[in-house]
């Protein structure tokens, strides 16, 4: 069995069934992981999600900030992007949305040695601690009254975490943490105002690194598979591997075959 890392679809189904083939992907022996934004932007947001839902146990896919969107769109907390408009009109829309807000925010797997989220985990926590604060809001997304917890979610504040982080700070915080993190201020703050590659004109960014260079970043055991974040591109060091490639900006969408650590790409026109 082969387990392969994808990043940001957004709908781009085309290009992930093109990177499938090339893969030679088998959901009867491989295992698919999808570092979230499933939708959104792409052409076909609809049929990604049909698809990677059929896949069943053999795709594992975290939540991203755009899916999170869909999901508040549904519940007419937002204008949903046209994008997603016809995720909401189809007739699947109850089981597709319920099948969506039911997928993790962090995925772990000791055996191979990876950990997956869609933005990465914030630098002030353990992996023991970041495993159960994505329980915790996991337990609010799939409890009984999921459109009254998003809608104290959107917020920029707070910005850095405190162990004693009640309600609906606490949960803006780890939410955030997984699906919108990428810059921090030196002592671990988050930042939402930078979004360009960390590693280019350094000097307007100052002293903000991105979050996987923090000073005060603790270490953890196993490697971290994030998205997200398509201006830096393919990333790849001792403690992470970044795979938004842009597809959906015309660029391309990229695999990582986890232990070999083999990439495959595809230009996505």
């Amino acid at each position: 069995m082969t387990t392969y890392a994808i990043g940001d679809v957004q709908g781009c189904y085309d290009s992930l069934r093109r990177l499938l083939d090339k893969l030679q992907f088998s959901p009867e022996k491989d295992t698919l992981w999808l570092a979230g934004d499933l939708v959104s932007r792409g052409k076909k947001s609809l049929k990604v999600l049909r698809f990677i839902k059929s896949l069943d146990s053999a795709a594992i896919s975290v939540l991203g900030n755009h899916d999170i969107s869909l999901i508040a769109s549904h519940y007419g907390l937002f204008k949903p992007h046209s994008t997603v408009k016809s995720i909401l009109s189809a007739p699947d829309r109850e089981e597709l949305i319920d099948w969506l807000r039911h997928q993790p925010f962090l995925h772990v797997d000791e055996n191979l040695g990876y950990c997956m989220s869609h933005a990465g985990i914030s630098p002030q926590w353990s992996l023991p601690e970041a495993i159960a604060y994505a329980k915790e809001i996991q337990t609010s997304l799939q409890g009984e009254t999921p459109k009254h917890w998003l809608k104290k979610m959107y917020s920029n504040k707070p910005a850095k975490w405190k162990n004693d982080l009640q309600g609906n700070k606490r949960h803006r915080y780890i939410l955030n943490s997984f699906v919108r993190m990428r810059f921090t201020k030196p002592k671990g703050a988050l930042d939402f105002n930078f979004k360009k590659n960390p590693f280019e004109n350094k000097h307007k960014h100052g002293k903000l690194s991105p979050w996987f260079h923090c000073p005060t970043r603790k270490q953890l055991p196993l490697k971290v598979i994030f998205g997200h974040w398509s201006n830096l591109g393919f990333y790849q060091d001792e403690n992470v591997i970044a795979l938004d490639t842009g597809c959906v900006w015309n660029n391309k969408l990229t695999a990582i075959q986890l232990k070999t650590e083999i990439i495959t790409a595809v230009e996505c026109p």
